[in-house]
């Protein structure tokens, strides 16, 4: 089973990308599995709304540990399994709390184990903030690490916002011959162009 990674620096909104895509597949009720740092495994089941509301939070680093669920997308004639994984929040200085910088560490070293890898920008902070500003030097680095790739994508979030439309040229701009799809993680807009990325790669 491959496994579909999703990065991106803190509030890009990577948690409520994973939440709102299982749920736009059909899935109601996640079973998620927990890969901390530290090597405990363990797996919660969650109704979509507790879900959001537990696993989605203002503060950053809210995600502490690899996330997954096993989705199934519908390939030719049948399905495939794809271990859908979320992950702690990339920044570009070393955090001071070291449960964070482990969580980062492992979502590092998930990177260059992952099958797919959808790289989540905040499309609307890039169009407030220009592109090096908002985007940071992590976010060029995953870019550049991940291109060489055919499963790499990166997810224009928070298109729903009214700075995104600009944030999006910005990016293609910065990224050119990268594939960019715009999405809103908040109002599933965007998602059959993902899935059908994620479709071609399984």
């Amino acid at each position: 089973m491959k496994e579909c990674l999703i990065v991106g620096k803190t509030h890009a909104g990577k948690t409520m990308f994973a939440l709102n895509f299982a749920h736009y597949l059909g899935i109601t009720k996640l079973d998620i599995t927990f890969r901390c740092p530290s090597g405990l495994v363990e797996s919660k089941t969650y109704s979509i709304t507790t879900a959001r509301r537990e696993l989605v939070g203002p503060a950053p680093h809210t995600t502490r540990a690899l996330q997954s669920i096993v989705l199934d997308l519908p390939v030719g004639k049948g399905s495939k399994r794809c271990l859908f994984t979320d992950t702690s929040g990339l920044i570009d200085h070393i955090h001071a709390d070291v449960e964070i910088r482990r969580a980062i560490a492992q979502t590092l070293g998930a990177i260059r184990e992952a099958d797919l890898i959808l790289h989540l920008v905040d499309a609307a902070a890039v169009g407030l903030q220009g592109a090096p500003s908002a985007l940071g030097e992590v976010d060029y680095q995953v870019a550049q690490f991940a291109q060489m790739r055919t499963g790499y994508a990166i997810l224009a979030n928070k298109m729903d916002l009214s700075e995104a439309p600009a944030g999006l040229a910005k990016l293609r701009q910065e990224f050119p011959g990268h594939n960019i799809i715009p999405i809103s993680a908040l109002y599933k807009r965007g998602f059959r162009e993902v899935k059908a990325f994620v479709q071609r790669c399984l």
